[in-house]
């Protein structure tokens, strides 16, 4: 090896990763870093092991996420796991989806979009997609869509608490007061719909008994901060990377645009070009082999979702943007038979795939209408920021204003 190995934490790295994860799946395959104590992998078929393996446990989120959500089902195994999915998933899939939610995410990609269509101008990251997972999140709970900047500011401490690699008191300290005020906030609301249910989702929740088994207060409270985290950090980060790749790529946004069915494969072809989420963790559950070395007992296992989208070893002229790339199906691209990593694989594979899909597919597809002749803002150059979680922090463009 004739090359140094990149540092997750440097400056360079949070600037642009990308070079990097080239070297580490090319030279460090497997490489312990001594900063965050974890070991680190960047092929493709190594995090897809990681994903698939149950030797590679969820155990890392007793600490990564139960200070700030509670205990979720991403914790949770066998069959404990098996009943807690089954009482959530039903609400993400099928008729639910599309008869209770759909008309959701329509109405809020609609009135966030006039609000600024005859403006000419926007930044579509804080005017649009910052505020419509959150805002349809908030409506499928049941909750005042009013108090969406506290929803905003708790999901982005969060974030940042599950982020900070570099162990940031101050990023400590905001992940659990949020932890705090979420609790304070939500328990009451739970308490309330058991009494007097709605047709909400929170209500649905309460409701909700496989085999005798019910979710307490506290479960509904941690899967609701997990969805509003979850479902807001990446779907928000997802639309803005998903625009800006077919801005840059002007045949396939005409592509796009005469014909929306290829939103999901710009969707697929955006998780595994510019994913929202970089790094997912494991922990190992016995002493085993991967990435060509060893991992002990009980270690933190750092998958890096960014480096394994772009394996050569795995996708053909994998820095390239194509929707129309053939080693890359939108067919299974949202369901635990993807062949992207972006919402992991196996057990734990993301159950609000198919909601993100919703809300990427109307929500893309409402801006291109609305918008024809949507450009980069003349003399800007939108950069990606962020290392666990990247994405656009603008997105200025402009357009033919509404009559």
């Amino acid at each position: 090896m004739n090359r140094e190995a990149p540092d997750i934490l440097s400056p360079e790295f949070a600037a642009d990763p990308y070079p990097a994860y080239r070297v580490l799946r090319d030279d460090f395959p497997l490489l312990h870093h001594e900063a965050t104590q974890s070991y680190v992998i960047s092929r493709h078929e190594d995090v897809e092991r990681a994903f698939k393996d149950p030797v590679f446990t969820t155990d890392n989120y007793d600490w990564q996420l139960e200070p700030v959500h509670g205990r979720t089902i991403l914790q949770m195994s066998g069959r404990e796991h098996a009943v807690r999915r089954a009482l959530v998933a039903p609400a993400f899939r099928g008729n639910t989806l599309e008869q209770s939610f759909l008309p959701v995410i329509e109405r809020n990609a609609r009135e966030l979009i006039d609000a600024f269509r005859g403006r000419g101008s926007a930044d579509l990251v804080a005017d649009f997609a910052t505020r419509f997972p959150v805002n349809v999140i908030a409506d499928m709970l049941g909750l005042d869509r009013a108090d969406h900047d506290r929803f905003h500011r708790w999901y982005t401490a969060i974030i940042g608490f599950l982020g900070n690699l570099a162990q940031d008191p101050d990023v400590v300290e905001a992940g659990l007061r949020t932890r705090d005020e979420f609790a304070a906030y939500l328990l009451p609301i739970i308490r309330e719909r058991r009494t007097a249910p709605g047709d909400d989702l929170l209500s649905t929740l309460c409701a909700a008994e496989i085999d005798g088994t019910r979710m307490s207060d506290e479960d509904i409270k941690a899967f609701c901060s997990l969805l509003l985290t979850a479902g807001g950090e990446t779907t928000d980060k997802a639309i803005t990377s998903l625009v800006h790749n077919l801005l840059r790529h002007p045949e396939q946004l005409a592509a796009v645009r005469a014909d929306h069915t290829l939103i999901p494969r710009a969707f697929a072809e955006t998780l595994r070009h510019t994913p929202p989420v970089h790094m997912i963790m494991r922990q190992a559950g016995e002493d085993v082999t991967i990435g060509g070395g060893l991992v002990p007992k009980g270690a933190t296992l750092t998958c890096l979702i960014g480096a394994a989208g772009r394996d050569e070893r795995r996708y053909a002229d994998p820095d390239v943007f194509d929707i129309h790339r053939t080693d890359l199906s939108a067919t299974t691209a949202f369901s635990a038979a993807a062949d992207h990593l972006a919402f992991a694989l196996g057990r734990h594979f993301c159950v609000g795939a198919l909601l993100a899909k919703a809300e990427v597919e109307v929500g893309v597809g409402q801006l291109l209408d609305s918008l024809p002749d949507l450009a980069v803002e003349p003399g800007t150059e939108p950069r990606e920021q962020g290392v666990y979680t990247r994405g656009l922090d603008a997105l200025p463009v402009r357009f033919t204003p509404a009559g």
